[in-house]
């Protein structure tokens, strides 16, 4: 039988290491954490060969005193905690004390550091094969030369266990997740000043900044351009929580894999509550092969979160996750509601959101400084006005919310200089092309795509009916009749139930006919026969329970595009007006299902402009 035995202290670092030590920029990560938690206000990074010859960390913290450079390398030593009390609300990056013992076991280190208030720098060189023993490492401590702070240099990564070594990749795979873990160090920090140099040459640096030029210096110029910024704040009686930071606007995601930061307190993490309510929030905008790129900063009381969860400290555990991830989304979706125009100064803008609104989908008010209006829509209306008049304005009815003028509708012949103040989107002009609507409000031009901004209205209030288990229906009095194939005659009868619970009636006629009886009401001025088509397909490829849960987002987008108005369709101008209306009531309502603008602005600066006036 096996004899139970102790481990070598040398084999348990070296074990330990294999957890905390899983490449270079591993390494790299652990002593920027270091550097930050002693103050520093500059850090220097020099690297070699990726960081498997050489990674050399300089900065100007506070330093270690001479006595406690051994202590420095023994495992779980450190000066960020001192309880369970500590722990359970740790304010520092590092707090295992594993790191530069684990380090120490698997590479040639050597520490240089002067003291706070010190004359002399000390200088502690130690390789794998060293015993860590306090005794023994305090007689390698030599004088050095240094100004201030503390520098550590790590070489030869893995030269005493070369099947670790095997594992690393190319040098210029390892450098680049160096470069990552940096960057993520910046981006939570920017007001110390970073620099990395790699194999001698010129030098990245990033100068101490404020939080959104830092997000420039690192994620470039065209992210700022078309980002949004995010400032969501909820005072809570024990523990507040505040959300700041970019997200893109979704008009600019991209298909490849997009730059995504988020910090917990200073800490960039991978957290799956987090990312999933971001997924949710942009659900509705973006088109499912897109991907946002963001930067976010959550700071939360300390105690309510645990980051003692894995060695890599990426992941976290919050005491009340369903409360973030409700923060997290409405935040995100509040910002994506709202304007489309990022102010180019240099702080975040502020939106405070009050704890009692954190679940709710309303829009949030008004944009461009026009007060959002609601319109009390008379019963005089001619029997002869086209149906799209009603399909714009009857859900325009429902929606007057409370505080909102109830002036009635005027058209802009009836209403003179005042009808510039309609709200936001101004009064309509004329249709171009049957394809946009030109308005006008004070400001200049308001250009609409016309059959986007009706999928977005539509959508919002299919969702809004959906969830209140109030989807109006209309009977059809002349039923849309079509042929069906097999597979969407069985569809038909097999899920005839959630047809019902979506409002829709299509019934079997014959065996390769189906008749279209009742359709929601928001949808009747729609290609039914196309939609009926659409929506027995995606029952059919994802099943009736996936689609009316997971999928039921992606459901009603299908829904309400081919319930939209279709382009080529003329309007008359109380429909395009009626429109306009509803676009200002709306939820996100500058961009449509597929993350595409609906509508866009020219000031009459910009026209101006274009005509060289006043040149």
């Amino acid at each position: 039988m096996p004899r139970i035995r102790l481990l070598p202290d040398l084999l348990i670092s070296q074990i330990a290491a294999g957890e905390v030590v899983e490449r270079p920029a591993s390494v790299l990560k652990e002593l920027l954490e270091n550097s930050l938690d002693a103050g520093a206000t500059s850090i220097k990074v020099l690297l070699q060969a990726g960081g498997v010859r050489l990674i050399n960390v300089a900065d100007n913290g506070y330093g270690i005193e001479r006595q406690q450079l051994p202590l420095a390398l023994q495992r779980h030593a450190t000066s960020k905690i001192n309880s369970l009390h500590d722990l359970e609300k740790v304010v520092s990056l590092g707090f295992r004390g594993e790191a530069l013992a684990a380090t120490a076991a698997v590479a040639k280190l050597s520490i240089s550091s002067r003291a706070a208030n010190s004359e002399q720098a000390w200088k502690l060189e130690t390789s794998g094969e060293q015993k860590m023993s306090s005794d023994n490492l305090a007689d390698s401590i030599l004088p050095t030369a240094l100004q201030a702070g503390t520098v550590i240099e790590v070489r030869d990564l893995y030269y005493n266990t070369p099947a670790r070594r095997k594992f690393l990749r190319s040098e210029s795979t390892e450098f680049a997740h160096c470069s990552e873990a940096l960057r993520r160090a910046a981006l939570a920090y920017p007001g110390v000043s970073f620099s990395l140099q790699h194999n001698g040459r010129k030098p990245q640096q990033w100068p101490a900044t404020e939080a959104l030029q830092r997000v420039r210096q690192i994620l470039g110029e065209e992210f700022s351009q078309h980002a949004r910024p995010v400032d969501a704040i909820v005072e809570h009686a024990t523990h507040p929580l505040k959300l700041y930071g970019l997200i893109i606007d979704p008009v600019h995601a991209t298909s490849g894999k997009a730059a995504q930061y988020t910090f917990v307190n200073g800490r960039f993490v991978r957290d799956r509550i987090i990312m999933h309510a971001l997924r949710q929030a942009y659900r509705d905008v973006l088109h499912s092969d897109r991907q946002p790129a963001l930067c976010l900063f959550l700071e939360i009381d300390p105690a309510v979160v645990d980051v003692n969860v894995h060695p890599a400290k990426m992941e976290l555990r919050f005491r009340d996750s369903n409360a973030i991830h409700q923060f997290v989304l409405h935040a995100i979706e509040r910002t994506l509601a709202g304007n489309r125009v990022l102010h180019n100064d240099n702080k975040f803008q502020t939106q405070v959101i009050p704890t009692n609104a954190l679940t709710s989908r309303k829009f949030a008010g008004a944009r461009h400084g026009y007060a959002v209006q609601s319109h009390n829509v008379q019963a005089s209306l001619s029997i002869n006005e086209p149906m799209a008049y009603y399909s714009f304005l009857g859900a325009a009815v429902g929606s007057n919310k409370p505080g909102n003028s109830t002036d009635e509708y005027r058209t802009p012949g009836e209403a003179g200089d005042s009808a510039l103040e309609p709200g936001f989107m101004g009064h309509a002009l004329a249709q171009l092309h049957g394809i946009y609507i030109l308005a006008q409000n004070r400001r200049g031009l308001v250009l609409v795509d016309m059959h986007a901004a009706h999928e977005r209205i539509l959508y919002e209030n299919l969702k809004t009916q959906l969830d209140s288990r109030n989807l109006q229906r209309q009977e059809l009095l002349v039923p849309v009749v079509f042929n069906g194939s097999e597979l969407e005659v069985a569809t038909a009868t097999e899920a005839a139930e959630a047809l019902e619970e979506l409002g829709f009636s299509i019934v079997q006629l014959a065996p390769a006919q189906l008749a279209v009886r009742s359709v929601p009401d928001l949808l009747q001025g729609g290609d039914l026969e196309k939609l009926s088509r659409s929506l027995l397909a995606e029952l059919h490829e994802y099943g009736v329970a996936s689609l009316m849960q997971a999928k039921q987002d992606e459901l009603l987008a299908t829904m309400a595009c081919y319930g939209a108005v279709r382009s080529h369709r003329q309007l008359s101008l109380p429909e395009m007006n009626a429109l306009l209306r509803q676009v200002e009531e709306t939820e996100r309502s500058d961009q449509c299902n597929h993350g595409r603008p609906t509508w866009c602005e020219l000031s009459l600066v910009e026209l101006d402009g274009i005509f060289l006036r006043g040149r």
